[in-house]
């Protein structure tokens, strides 16, 4: 079955940067968004505020919704709500993150633990909610953004943080092979480091172990020249919302004719060029394997 342009989308951690910048564009092309924060009657209530206003001056399909990625009952729930609401759900664009920055050895296992909480079980909490119905309705797309760190090069000081970014984009690709069949596609939006425009690097976490940080003093001063030095590589023009324009552009193409991944790096990392040979030698493997059915999703009726 085909798909519609205009799409029923979850867009996960839209209180800021790239989340908040797609739920806009994507609702200003027409799409039914649902713009999904934590607290939103609380410390969020203002990003909550803001984008009903927008919605509300510009006649866009745009609403926040409470959903708490750590917990499986609060993402069960705004699910529920999105499905009774509209009938169904199209689009789960997987964005909620959260940065760290600090030398590995000063983070914790418990610290590290949160990290992967957040930007790898939590898009599993969301999965686990949204894909029964997806399933279902037989139709879908799992959209993910992933990280130029998973393959282009990358700086120190951000173990933790790429290392779960890898482990969503491993778990993801397996996923897409598995959902194919049901008509469920997927989607990898791959952006590079942006040092202006969101808050990641600015409200990123920092190992609490402060003896073992103090330890690596030959080198701790890179820590705090990393983003000067991502920045001075960065073209003046370097605009998250080149990321957002690049989500609306793939959730308004019709269901088969979207992009595996798409990568938005305006620091040439490498990450396009390795992106480009990993996706040949992918899809030459599963070829090989035999499996070539579970590359497209099904065309159901």
């Amino acid at each position: 079955m085909t798909q519609s342009k205009q799409n029923v989308v979850l867009v996960t951690g839209a209180g800021t940067g790239i989340g908040n910048l797609s739920a806009r564009s994507l609702a200003a092309a027409g799409h039914t968004v649902y713009a999904s924060m934590r607290d939103v009657e609380g410390r969020n209530a203002s990003k909550a505020k803001a984008l009903h206003d927008y919605a509300v001056v510009n006649g866009y399909k745009l609403k926040a919704v409470e959903l708490d990625v750590l917990s499986q009952e609060s993402t069960d729930r705004a699910v529920q709500t999105i499905v009774e609401e509209q009938g169904r759900l199209d689009v789960v664009m997987h964005n909620a993150g959260h940065l760290v920055v600090g030398v590995v050895e000063a983070f914790s296992p418990e610290e590290m633990v949160k990290v992967f909480d957040t930007n790898v079980l939590g898009t599993q909490r969301v999965n686990r909610a949204a894909l029964p119905y997806m399933r279902a309705q037989q139709s879908g797309l799992l959209l993910w953004i992933s990280s130029t760190t998973v393959r282009g090069g990358f700086p120190p000081f951000l173990g933790p943080y790429v290392a779960a970014k890898a482990a969503m984009d491993s778990l993801a690709q397996t996923m897409a092979y598995e959902v194919a069949k049901f008509g469920i596609e997927t989607s990898f939006v791959v952006p590079g480091a942006f040092t202006q425009g969101t808050s990641h690097f600015p409200s990123a976490g920092h190992p609490q172990d402060e003896q073992t940080s103090a330890a690596y003093d030959r080198i701790n001063y890179l820590l705090d020249e990393v983003g000067d030095r991502l920045s001075a590589l960065t073209p003046p023009d370097a605009d998250p919302q080149a990321v957002a324009d690049e989500v609306t552009r793939i959730v308004s193409l019709p269901a088969g004719s979207r992009p595996a991944r798409s990568v938005i790096d305006f620091v040439n990392d490498g990450a396009a060029e390795v992106t480009e040979l990993s996706e040949k030698l992918r899809i030459e493997f599963v070829h090989r394997l035999g499996l070539e059915e579970l590359l497209k999703p099904a065309v159901l009726q």
